[in-house]
């Protein structure tokens, strides 16, 4: 599960990272979609048992 563990912490790091932009430029939508990804990502990390650390 190295590989599946690796793509969930990727994919949140650049979430995180847009999240950051996107409320610093103001962009609301794009605030609120990346929010959404994350909480997925946490959650789809939680039901396969990858810990996050975030």
């Amino acid at each position: 599960m190295g590989e599946f563990t690796t793509t969930i912490e990727t994919r949140l790091n650049q979430a995180y990272k847009g999240l950051q932009e996107a409320t610093s430029n103001g962009d609301d939508f794009l605030a609120d979609t990346l929010t959404a990804e994350i909480e997925d990502l946490r959650r789809l990390a939680d039901d396969h048992g990858v810990a996050i650390e975030r």
